[in-house]
């Protein structure tokens, strides 16, 4: 049976017609989707936290998000990108979900993605977890054997630990999405330990208020795009569910153990229209650091 659009859905869908036709009658049209959708933009977050285990001094994680592989971003332009994170040298790469666009479309590139993906280099690991798009339309068994082949740990409600020095660890924990999947955060997150630095990946942005409770340092996010287009003096006009409060870059949230981080990622690819304005792909290098005395 066939769901009804909500009301809040019909008006998004409008409001995504309307922009469209004002870029194109504005004559960007040709920009937003041919120039700004290849405009890479390298930002450098920094976090300044005690809470680093102090044998690292400095960690640098570089996060990309929603590739959306298929007709708006190809395989040769994911293997550029794979290219520019191994430039910046990070110790941790992550991904935060959203690999293909349209799985059932997207066939002839398949076979290359883990072999691309592989070519990442990253001392201290990669880290996945699942989007909306790689648990939908038949997407999840590829996506986590493409990942996985390409020397990802796809975490899917569990922790994974890096052991530093004594009884201290960076730990990362992922999150399964929250739209398609089955997340388990009160299992997941009520194990973290209150001496280690907690790095948690989801897909989702908003989610992240709910876990105060935990003893989380850092979460990472995409699934915003940005809202793919925003407009002077309004913002991002249109995000997508659970993407609506914490759209793009890095927020402080409070905590009861301590200060939390969040860091929404814009993405690489597009979806829906292949149109950026004012809103560039995304690549982030975020350096976490200890104070200086």
């Amino acid at each position: 049976m066939k769901r009804k659009r909500s009301y809040r859905q019909w008006v998004k869908a409008a409001l995504l017609r309307i922009i469209v036709m004002i870029v194109m009658t504005g004559g960007t049209y040709g920009y937003s989707a041919y120039i700004e959708t290849r405009m890479l933009s390298i930002t450098n977050p920094v976090v300044i936290t005690d809470q680093l285990p102090k044998p690292l001094q400095q960690l640098k994680i570089v996060q990309f998000s929603d590739t959306h592989l298929g007709k708006g971003y190809s395989v040769m332009q994911l293997d550029e990108l794979v290219h520019t994170i191994n430039d910046q040298h990070p110790d941790i790469v992550v991904f935060t979900g959203d690999l293909i666009d349209k799985f059932r479309f997207f066939t002839d590139g398949r076979g290359q993605v883990p072999e691309v993906l592989s070519k990442i280099e990253a001392p201290l690991g990669k880290y996945a977890v699942y989007g909306n798009h790689d648990r939908g339309g038949g997407a999840s068994s590829y996506y986590r054997s493409c990942m996985e082949q390409a020397g990802f740990k796809l975490l899917v409600n569990e922790r994974y630990e890096i052991p530093i020095a004594g009884n201290q660890k960076l730990v990362i924990s992922g999150l399964d999405d929250y739209l398609l999947g089955n997340p388990e955060p009160e299992s997941t997150l009520s194990r973290l330990q209150e001496q280690d630095y907690n790095i948690v990946l989801v897909h989702e942005p908003d989610v992240a208020e709910t876990w105060g409770h935990y003893p989380v340092d850092l979460i990472l996010a995409g699934h915003s795009h940005g809202g793919q287009v925003q407009l002077p003096l309004i913002g991002p006009v249109i995000t997508p569910p659970l993407a609506e409060k914490y759209v793009e870059g890095l927020y402080e949230l409070e905590g009861e153990h301590r200060s939390r981080y969040l860091y929404v990622n814009r993405g690489i690819g597009t979806t829906r229209k292949p149109i950026r304005f004012n809103s560039k792909p995304e690549l982030t290098v975020l350096s976490i650091v200890c104070p200086t005395s």
